[in-house]
C-alpha cells in the first residue's frame, strides 16, 4: 500500500524554499512513499523530483486562473499560469492529463464561481481536493466531499507542504497504480488520513517570497 501526499510544493515555487533532496529525505522519515509535486505555475520542479525520487512521483502544477486555481496531475508539459479556467482545462485534457480542483471552496484560497458554473465545470473535473492541511476551517472540507459525492469524483487529499515539517501531515493510504487510470481507480478505494497544519506555516510561505523576490 502506498502513503499518498498528494500536494506538495518545492524551491521551484515562488513561496517555497525547500530542495528536492531534503523533501525525499523527509518523506523517506515519515513513511511517505508517493507523492505528487504541484508547484506554482511549473512542472520543472516536478520532473527533476520523478527522475531522482525512489518512490512515485506524479507531475503536477497549480495553475492560476482569474477565477481561482486548478490543478493539472500528470502532466508532461507546463501550463502558463493567469490563463482562462477554460483554457486551462483544455491544455490539461490535451496532455492527457487531469483536471483537479485543489481547495475548491476554501475561504481563502477557492475557486470564485456562481453555482451554474461551477456544475459545469464539474463535468470536466476527475479529482477533488476534499482534505488540504492547509485549510483552516472545516465547512470548506465539508462543501467539497459534497462536490466530490454529488457528482462521482474521487476525492484526494494533501499537506499542501511548503515547509519539510508539513510533509506527510495529510496522506492517503491506497493502492499501488499504474498510470493516470490506475491512480483514478486506486484513488477511489483510498483512505484519507489528515491533521491541519499551524496557520504558522503560512509566515514560512511568506518569508520564502520576500527572499526570493529580494
Amino acid at each position: 500500500m502506498l502513503r499518498a501526499d498528494l500536494h506538495i510544493h518545492t524551491e521551484y515555487s515562488l513561496d517555497c524554499d525547500m530542495p528536492l533532496e531534503r523533501i525525499i529525505a523527509r518523506c523517506i522519515e515519515v513513511g511517505i512513499n508517493c507523492i505528487a509535486v504541484a508547484d506554482h505555475g511549473t512542472v520543472e520542479g516536478a520532473v527533476r523530483m520523478q527522475a531522482i525520487a525512489p518512490f512515485p512521483v506524479i507531475i503536477a502544477e497549480e495553475i492560476l486562473t482569474p477565477h481561482g486555481e486548478i490543478m493539472g496531475m500528470f502532466l508532461r508539459e507546463g501550463i502558463p499560469t493567469r490563463i482562462g479556467l477554460e483554457e486551462a482545462v483544455s491544455r490539461i485534457k490535451a496532455q492527457g492529463g487531469l483536471v483537479c480542483l485543489p481547495h475548491p471552496f476554501d475561504t481563502f484560497r477557492g475557486l470564485r464561481l456562481d453555482s451554474e458554473r461551477l456544475e459545469k465545470l464539474a463535468q470536466q473535473v476527475d479529482v477533488v481536493e476534499v482534505f488540504n492541511a492547509r485549510s483552516r476551517f472545516s465547512r470548506p472540507v465539508t462543501k467539497a466531499k459534497l462536490f466530490a459525492e454529488k457528482y462521482g469524483i474521487p476525492a484526494t487529499a494533501g499537506s499542501d507542504a511548503h515547509t519539510l515539517g508539513e510533509i506527510g501531515s495529510t496522506y492517503i493510504q491506497m493502492p499501488e497504480f499504474n498510470g493516470r487510470d490506475g491512480f483514478l481507480q486506486a484513488l477511489r478505494k483510498g483512505k484519507i488520513h489528515g491533521r491541519r497544519s499551524t496557520p504558522l506555516v503560512h509566515l514560512a510561505s511568506t518569508w520564502a517570497r520576500v527572499k526570493k523576490l529580494f
